[in-house]
């Protein structure tokens, strides 16, 4: 019995010992073995890198001002949005891209609320190690439709944002984006919408 315990040992001990042996036979000046990540610095970004975004999240109206509102008076519920987005960055830091992006939300009297912002946006990242946050502001339009009133307005959206890069083609992240939303009608009050945006973002690295 104890015989054959040690002949196992030495079968596997020999076994172990092959790919080591195989590793050490290398032929000289063949390339080493490594990953994707091995050679991708994550903290280096040059001109002409871009990155294509995907968002989708939560809504939630804040303040409104302006002609007879009173701060949080306001009829609209919890929303939902999305958004697609396209950088181009610049140097290592700054970037530049644009966004189109849409969101819904119901009233208490059970109506809908839509509004499809689109707009250009530019942007300032900084990068600690696998950790990426960007400082962005999107500026455009944001046309709105609700019940059959229209109105074709303003956006203005500044936001801060955190991503983890999980490899060199995908970095995942969390979203804070504020929408401020000026309406200025003919013959009707003015009012200032203000909505703070909670999302979740994927991005594509090219």
């Amino acid at each position: 019995m104890r015989r054959t315990w040690f002949l196992l040992l030495i079968v596997f001990f020999a076994g172990m010992a092959i790919p080591l042996a195989a590793q050490e036979e290398e032929e000289p000046g063949s390339p080493p073995i490594e990953s994707d990540w091995d050679s991708f610095t994550p903290d280096l970004y040059a001109r002409g890198d871009k990155s294509f975004i995907i968002t989708l999240g939560l809504l939630i109206p804040t303040v409104f001002a302006g002609d007879g509102m009173e701060g949080s008076s306001h009829n609209i519920k919890l929303g939902g949005t999305g958004s697609l987005a396209f950088n181009y960055f610049l140097n290592a830091h700054w970037f530049v891209g644009g966004e189109l992006g849409g969101m819904f939300a119901s009233t208490r009297g059970k109506n809908m609320l839509f509004i499809v912002p689109f707009g250009v946006r530019a942007g300032y990242q900084f990068v600690v190690s696998r950790f990426e946050f960007p400082i962005t502001l999107m500026i455009g339009a944001a046309p709105q439709k609700y019940l059959d009133k229209g109105y074709f307005g303003l956006i203005i959206k500044p936001g801060a944002s955190a991503f983890f890069r999980f490899n060199p083609d995908w970095s995942f992240g969390l979203n804070a984006n504020w929408w401020m939303l000026p309406e200025w009608p003919k013959n009707r009050k003015n009012v200032v919408g203000n909505f703070l945006e909670i999302t979740l973002s994927a991005r594509y690295h090219f």
